[in-house]
């Protein structure tokens, strides 16, 4: 693959997925271990890093990055094989890694969202609140029933182990 990232032509972000970092930009295919969301959904992923015209931003809160899984796959075959010489001993087997396709579909920066609201006035919505819920009763703990004190008796000795011969008598 070529260069295909222009510090000053375009946005990019540096995004964390399944514990791995990518540099994306809008539009950008990757390839990365596979993810539990199903094949068509939407997700946003950790954004680590923004830049945009010279200037990064670390760790923004702001910035919105939408990716899509486009389809899971299994990687390139890996043939792993053993050898030991003169003891005719060969073993070989194969490794194919899970991976998902995940295609960015936008980078929203801070300004992107204030001209996309001048451009198309958002309804206010009410948010939903959750029902109350009422503490659960506290139950009474169980107590246990009460025990006669043992009195304390001594503890029997062990009887002394028997002495050992130093060595047995010859021809006796």
């Amino acid at each position: 693959m070529g260069p295909r990232f222009h510090e000053n032509t375009m946005a990019y972000a540096i995004i964390r997925l399944s514990g791995k970092q990518y540099r994306v930009q809008e539009g950008d295919r990757i390839v990365v271990d596979r993810l539990g969301e199903k094949e068509g959904t939407t997700f946003h992923p950790d954004v680590l890093l923004f830049a945009e015209d010279g200037k990064t931003q670390f760790a923004p809160k702001d910035v919105r990055v939408t990716a899509k899984v486009v389809e899971h796959g299994l990687g390139e075959k890996v043939r792993i094989g053993k050898y030991r010489p003169k003891s005719g001993y060969r073993r070989h087997t194969g490794y194919r890694s899970k991976q998902s396709q995940v295609e960015i579909q936008s980078i929203v920066a801070p300004g992107a969202k204030k001209a996309a609201a001048a451009e198309k006035p958002a309804a206010k919505e009410t948010p939903k609140k959750a029902p109350a819920r009422k503490p659960a009763a506290k139950k009474p703990a169980a107590k246990r029933p009460a025990t006669k004190a043992k009195a304390s008796t001594p503890a029997k000795k062990k009887p002394a182990a028997k002495p050992r011969t130093a060595a047995k008598k010859e021809g006796s």
